[in-house]
């Protein structure tokens, strides 16, 4: 979503006003930021010597009738039919709308509703697209409708995913959807939208009839994503499969370790980075000057910020190897503590658009083509300080899963001091983040 004036979707963008005009004070932002890492560095250092995570196996076990109505077919049913009726829907305003995302809700309905909506829905209810998701809905009429070919009265099995695709696949399918949103010629075109929906429904579909409905756990960018942000959300299920009330933290210490997980979670944070910095003067000129075209000069911008994000990332847990020594996976051992980051980076950025953009694509679908002009529920100043508060407090919950993990893995001698290059990282991280919204 680069800032065009001539471009209406300009104020899906980036929220609600300039982030370059926050009425706070860049010193008392960084200090402030600055001494709560430090503090919480220190404080665990000396007050948290064993980890207390425990994973999948903790929480408080939900009412039995809340279980079985949650895991009822019924419920499971009509959510799946909820999230396809949201498709269809989608797909009669692209086919049948006007091509302007001032009358037409498509835009706001995937870029707010869905994208920035499945934050806080992920957050409070756990990983809500997969239950939602209309592909595995249209996956199991598929299914039904075209039976898989079979050799005498056995049917050939799905191919079995290859362990080492891991999360590759969740990872550029968020890319390539940041890139129509950030980068791609008109995002907000009901051409665009649907050739890009159209697209990406028909590979789901394909690979999932080669796969089986396992891939859209792991292939589905949109679930890896809602159940990658719901591993900090209170509610989760045990290894028993029982639903509980939980610390969120325990939820985060069960993010499986496994290939591209590094890559998912970059896409995320390098991407709300760039989102934040492509509305600054300086890009923006850059973007309108270059000989590249503005396509190819975004894709770039946008390439770099992932890239320096993964770069940091990478420096970091191979420092961390140096000082504590080999482990088996010190690359994809930490990244857990990296979704807390990318969390409060997404609600600092994104939630008053929701807050503001999301009931105006709502009336919009309702029929009304002047929608009013919704008024921001914060003051300037109130939002300022509710979006450093979300980068600040999301860096200490990733000091806190980073401790914890740490003194799990080394031993207590180099337990503290094989955190330093992580602290480090969190801190360039935290001066990024602030840079972003306040300068």
């Amino acid at each position: 979503m680069v800032p065009y004036p001539a471009d209406p979707f300009t104020v899906l963008a980036h929220g609600i006003g300039s982030q370059h005009d926050l009425p706070i004070s860049p010193f008392y932002a960084f200090a402030g930021a600055f001494t709560a890492l430090l503090v919480s560095f220190l404080a665990l250092g000396v007050l948290w010597s064993t980890s207390r995570f425990r994973a999948d196996r903790s929480g408080i076990a939900l009412p039995a009738a809340l279980q079985r109505t949650a895991d009822s077919p019924v419920t499971r049913t009509a959510l799946r039919g909820l999230g396809l009726a949201a498709l269809l829907l989608l797909l009669l305003h692209l086919l049948f709308g006007p091509d302007d995302p001032a009358r037409n809700p498509a835009a706001g309905a995937v870029y707010v509703l869905f994208w920035v909506g499945l934050v806080p829905a992920s957050l409070l209810l756990g990983p809500v697209w997969r239950l939602l998701n209309p592909l595995r809905c249209l996956h199991h009429v598929c299914c039904r409708l075209l039976p898989r070919r079979s050799t005498g009265h056995r049917h050939r099995p799905h191919r079995p995913l290859p362990a080492r695709l891991g999360q590759w696949p969740a990872a550029a399918g968020l890319f390539a959807f940041t890139w129509l949103e950030l980068a791609a010629p008109d995002p907000a075109s009901t051409t665009t939208l649907l050739i890009a929906l159209g697209g990406y429904a028909t590979v789901q579909l394909v690979l999932a009839a080669r796969f089986g409905e396992r891939w859209f756990a792991d292939g589905d960018a949109f679930e890896a994503y809602s159940t990658l942000l719901a591993r900090m959300s209170p509610l989760g299920r045990r290894s028993d499969g029982r639903l509980v009330l939980r610390n969120p933290f325990h939820g985060l210490d069960a993010t499986p370790e496994r290939p591209g997980l590094v890559a998912t979670v970059c896409v995320l944070l390098g991407s709300t980075a760039y989102d934040g910095f492509s509305d600054h003067p300086s890009w923006i000129n850059a973007v309108q000057t270059s000989p590249l075209g503005r396509t190819p000069t975004a894709t770039l911008g946008l390439l770099g910020s992932v890239a320096l994000v993964a770069v940091l990332y990478c420096l970091s847990a191979a420092a961390t190897r140096l000082v504590c020594g080999p482990h088996s996976g010190p690359l994809t051992a930490f990244a857990h503590s990296l979704v807390p980051i990318a969390l409060g980076y997404l609600l600092a950025h994104y939630l008053s658009l929701l807050v503001v953009e999301g009931p105006r694509t709502v009336i919009v679908a309702w029929g009304t083509d002047n929608a009013p002009e919704l008024l921001p529920p914060l003051g300037s100043g109130a939002l300022a300080t509710f979006q450093v508060l979300a980068v600040v407090i999301g860096h200490v919950l990733g000091v806190v899963a980073a401790h914890d993990r740490s003194v799990r893995l080394f031993p207590p001698d180099r337990a503290l001091v094989g955190q330093l290059p992580l602290l480090a990282l969190m801190i360039t991280y935290t001066v990024g983040g602030l840079s972003l919204l306040l300068n």
